[in-house]
């Protein structure tokens, strides 16, 4: 395989996304591949406003705000440790942060970007600790117009 130019990679900092993060390092090529981050906030946080316990609209605004700036923080600090793994191994780096269904916005972002391989972590196994969004990998396979590279489970 001939190293990719634009590899993207989809880490949202799960475990599979960090082995993802490994592989992506493995393939790319200092001075020839460039490292184009994805980190998707999958479309089910958008419903989050505690209405179940919230009993009144100011309380709903601030804790939508809450989870807005949780989330927004979370996914900086991700951005900037892949940003600072490629700065290391002398990979140029790109990054998109998209809201939205997890398989179709790399489907878009791996087009708009031209990329030539992306490459995702495996599905969380049963019971391990985290958001699960499923990526829809039937979907993911048979969109991209580029090989697909899964991670093996750590």
């Amino acid at each position: 395989m001939k190293a990719p130019l634009k590899l993207l990679l989809c880490h949202h900092g799960s475990s599979g996304a960090r082995a993802a993060e490994t592989l992506a390092h493995e393939v790319a090529v200092p001075g020839t591949t460039t490292l184009v981050h994805c980190l998707v906030v999958p479309e089910l946080w958008a419903g989050m406003q505690g209405d179940d316990w919230l009993n009144n609209a100011s309380t709903r605004d601030a804790f939508g705000n809450y989870v807005e700036g949780m989330l927004e923080s979370d996914a900086r600090r991700e951005l900037a440790a892949v940003e600072s793994g490629c700065r290391e191994r002398g990979l140029a780096y790109e990054s998109v942060m998209r809201f939205g269904n997890p398989a179709e916005t790399v489907l878009a972002v791996a087009a708009e970007v031209g990329a030539d391989l992306v490459v995702i972590g495996a599905p969380r196994k049963k019971g391990e600790q985290g958001l699960n969004s499923r990526m829809e990998l039937e979907k993911l396979v048979r969109g991209l117009g580029c090989p697909l590279l899964i991670a093996a489970h750590p």
